[in-house]
């Protein structure tokens, strides 16, 4: 059992939830930040003092002109209002304030909890890696930012990518955690049983693509190609030579990672459908709703993909295409969940025989 005190298992869970919760609007949070082009408005690290947001003309000014120096308000919105610019700030802002809020929130409890010995010895290592990876993000938050004060009008795609990927494995840890409790289990991820890697493979893919799509935001690579299924005219876009090797691998070239974004879209689904199978042909019966939940994911996650691009690029369904992607990803990991559950049960049963 990963809890020891049962009389503190509800508000362990509420901590949980209300944890899992914060992180994912910290996500949504994040991507509006990024489509609003919001990350730069403000150019400090601020660690303490900048909690509360100006409070008067003079902090407004302060901050407008410190905006007012960098390449994206030079090149870029060099016609901006301070009316306008206090709209890309409170995201931003609102940003920086909720990882504050997600790292106090998890702290605290997580202390008494501690103190309490609620959570067994074996696992509370699990519990503090997971304080350390928001930590780790803050950093990572910032680390970004700074690539995009000096000589770039936004920040680096690279970074980026690494600051949604970190995101993905704090919520997606959390969530593993809190099945565990809520099943009275206490699986491991990496635990390889029985065709458990065709399994843990779908995650993997939907992760890299979710890593894809960050790499085609961080460089608007949707802006190139607003045709589908064509990359306007040809399935490979016209300039793009896929035949030596260096090609393949340069991630600055916007044709190359919305192809590559593309395309793995239909290795997934392809992938999907072998998964379908693979169910049905050995008869996981406990799986075909889990599965039948995923699908619905994936087929909104594909509509919302297309209609954003040739939309071109409409917020709001971008938006709604980044919000489903965490739905998606959580689907899979629920999946990866109950066939080790129900395996390592079995295996457990065996061995009890």
């Amino acid at each position: 059992m990963i809890l020891n005190n049962t009389k503190l298992h509800n508000p362990f869970l509420a901590w949980l939830i209300i944890s899992f919760l914060l992180v994912y609007l910290m996500i949504i949070v994040g991507g509006i930040t990024r489509l609003t082009d919001s990350g730069l408005s403000i150019t400090e690290w601020q660690l303490f003092n900048g909690i509360l947001p100006p409070l008067n003309s003079s902090e407004w000014n302060y901050y407008f002109s410190l905006y007012k120096k960098i390449p994206q308000f030079k090149l870029l919105n060099y016609n901006m209002s301070l009316s306008e610019f206090k709209i890309i700030f409170f995201w931003e802002y609102g940003h920086r304030l909720l990882g504050r809020i997600i790292g106090l929130f998890f702290l605290i409890p997580l202390i008494f909890f501690t103190i309490k010995k609620v959570i067994n010895k074996k696992y509370l290592i699990n519990f503090y890696i997971i304080f350390l990876l928001i930590i780790f993000q803050g950093i990572i938050g910032w680390y970004m930012v700074k690539s995009g004060l000096t000589n770039d009008v936004s920040v680096s795609h690279y970074r980026l990518a690494l600051h949604l990927s970190v995101a993905f494995i704090i919520i997606s840890s959390i969530y593993w955690n809190f099945l565990n409790i809520i099943n009275k289990n206490n699986i491991k991820f990496f635990v390889f049983l029985k065709m458990s890697l065709f399994f843990q493979i779908l995650l993997y893919l939907v992760f890299v693509q979710i890593v894809l799509g960050a790499l085609v935001s961080g460089l608007d690579a949707g802006k190139l190609y607003q045709t589908w299924p064509l990359m306007n005219s040809s399935f490979v876009p016209e300039g793009l030579n896929l035949t030596h090797l260096k090609n393949l691998y340069n991630f600055n070239d916007r044709s190359l990672v919305q192809f590559y974004h593309r395309n793995t879209a239909y290795f997934i689904s392809l992938y999907f459908i072998f998964i379908g199978i693979l169910i049905w042909r050995y008869k996981f019966v406990y799986l075909y709703k889990k599965y039948l939940i995923i699908l619905f994911f994936f087929t909104l996650q594909i509509i919302l993909g297309i209609y954003t691009l040739i939309s071109g690029l409409n917020i709001y369904l971008a938006f709604s295409h980044q919000f489903s992607s965490v739905l998606l990803f959580l689907s899979v990991l629920y999946l990866n969940f109950h066939y080790y559950k129900e395996n390592i049960n079995n295996i457990s049963q065996i061995k009890g025989k």
